[in-house]
């Protein structure tokens, strides 16, 4: 079972890691390292939150090493109509290599491409989650939402992380995590450990399986348990 997330100030965060972070340990059937696509928003606001994530990501590598393993693909839009997903990776290093190679440029978001992104991927082999870091949205919310709901019928949950308090971002970014079965969270851009603890809950829940949520019983994951379907009936 992963370690439990520290505490943190920020009651929705503190819901959403005890959630997933307190799973038990399950390997997907197929034993093959759980699929994760890890997007983020690398337009010009976003240096400091890409700086903490590119010193954060090897936490998703440490908490699943014994859940089964994780591959990762990193995506991130930014500029002038730029996107950009490397292959899935195994190994923290090599992608701590390809994200400080990154420098964030100016641009609009580039969410419903993203997502379409991790649709595509889907289709060819299983995306276990995908966490999207963003705090902004500048596109129509309808195609993005349809997207959405299309990653969840193929059981592909979007976990949003959203930095600041922007409404328009926050409201978008909840529809898509209800719609694709997945879940929403803010974190405090000054807070190194919200960031690192929603990570590391995610990669958990990308290796363990999604069989796994049907055993929370602790207090706190019932707290948030709207957010995340029920099991389908066999």
């Amino acid at each position: 079972m992963s370690k439990l997330p520290e505490k943190t100030g920020n009651p929705a965060v503190a819901a959403f890691l005890h959630k997933v972070a307190s799973m038990p340990a399950v390997r997907p059937a197929s034993g093959k390292p759980g699929r994760l696509i890890f997007a983020i928003d690398a337009t010009a606001s976003r240096q400091p939150s890409w700086d903490r994530a590119c010193q954060l990501q090897g936490e998703m590598f440490m908490a699943v090493k014994d859940v089964g393993g994780l591959a990762v693909s990193l995506a991130y839009y930014r500029g002038f109509n730029e996107f950009a997903a490397t292959p899935f990776l195994t190994n923290a290093d090599d992608l701590a290599r390809r994200m400080t190679g990154v420098s964030c440029l100016g641009g609009h978001t580039q969410i419903l491409r993203t997502l379409k992104h991790a649709r595509d991927e889907s289709q060819r082999e299983k995306v276990n989650a995908v966490i999207l870091i963003g705090d902004a949205l500048e596109e129509d919310v309808d195609p993005i939402c349809h997207v959405a709901g299309e990653l969840g019928l193929r059981g592909t949950p979007v976990f949003c992380f959203q930095e600041g308090n922007n409404p328009i971002a926050g409201n978008a970014f909840r529809q898509i995590a209800k719609l694709s079965g997945g879940a929403w969270a803010p974190f405090d851009s000054a807070s190194a450990g919200a960031l690192r603890d929603l990570l590391r809950a995610v990669a958990v829940f990308a290796a363990g399986g999604r069989q796994a949520l049907a055993r929370l019983t602790s207090a706190s994951a019932r707290q948030i348990a709207g957010q995340l379907p029920a099991p389908k009936a066999r």
